[in-house]
């Protein structure tokens, strides 16, 4: 499976799902309001900006925002929010594509760097963010935390959401850390409709060993985007890489 074939004209078109889900205020709010805090008066670039979830309401604050996305329908969908001029976005992927300038902060949120699916690719990733910052300046990463602690032996399945039209369940490669997302939507009908998208998920020391190879030093981490500590139960974390003023 393809990021860029996933991520195809029906995936953009169902992506947004505006006052609702990811769009819900309550999860969107937080986001924006500590990405703005962190970018300062400085410029933000986002890598895997999407239909621009993020990029819009951290603009529409005033903080200049560049994008970086590999789904030509992701970015077509966001120049329904905003133009080229007040968000500029580069086709290419988020390991190695190289946008104009530098900046404050850099940025990737709900997961996506477990869009990159070996270990290499993922390090790479940090690399990049870290050739686009200024001295001081920060990478910020949302990512859930694994949860194999479900999987009693021999079940390579957890079922992480169920509602009243939607199934999500995630199935484990726990030999290449490697889990696929499978995503069931139904109606009243008999019928379901399934979306699947592979990851390799990524243990939070792993994550920062890969940010000391790139430079970085740990600023923070939190249980998620208003600052709640981060424990042993929680299940994602937001964690703020920066790169150090000094050599």
């Amino acid at each position: 499976m393809r990021q860029e074939k996933i991520w195809d004209a029906d995936a953009a078109q169902r992506y947004d799902t505006p006052g609702t889900g990811m769009f819900a205020p309550g999860m969107l709010e937080p986001t924006v309001a500590r990405l703005a805090q962190l970018a300062g008066d400085g410029a933000a670039l986002e890598f895997a900006i999407g239909t621009g979830r993020v990029a819009v309401p951290l603009a529409e604050r005033g903080v200049p925002v560049t994008g970086i996305e590999l789904s030509v329908p992701m970015v077509e969908q966001l120049r329904t929010k905003a133009d080229e001029a007040t968000i500029p976005v580069i086709i290419g992927d988020m390991a190695t594509t190289v946008a104009p300038g530098t900046y404050s902060l850099v940025y990737l949120v709900y997961n996506t760097i477990s869009n990159l699916l070996t270990q290499a690719e993922q390090v790479e990733c940090f690399r990049n963010a870290a050739r686009h910052l200024t001295p001081g300046g920060r990478f910020v990463i949302e990512l859930w935390v694994p949860e194999l602690r479900k999987l009693p032996p021999g079940q390579k399945a957890t079922v992480w959401r169920t509602d009243c039209d939607y199934i999500g369940l995630d199935t484990y490669d726990v030999l290449r850390q490697h889990v696929v997302s499978h995503h069931f939507r139904y109606d009243e009908t008999e019928q379901a409709r399934l979306y699947r998208s592979p990851h390799r998920y990524i243990w939070p020391a792993e994550l920062d060993l890969m940010a000391q190879l790139a430079g970085f030093e740990l600023e923070s981490r939190h249980g998620d985007w208003s600052g709640a500590d981060f424990t042993a139960e929680s299940r994602s974390h937001v964690s703020v890489y920066r790169v150090p003023t000094t050599p």
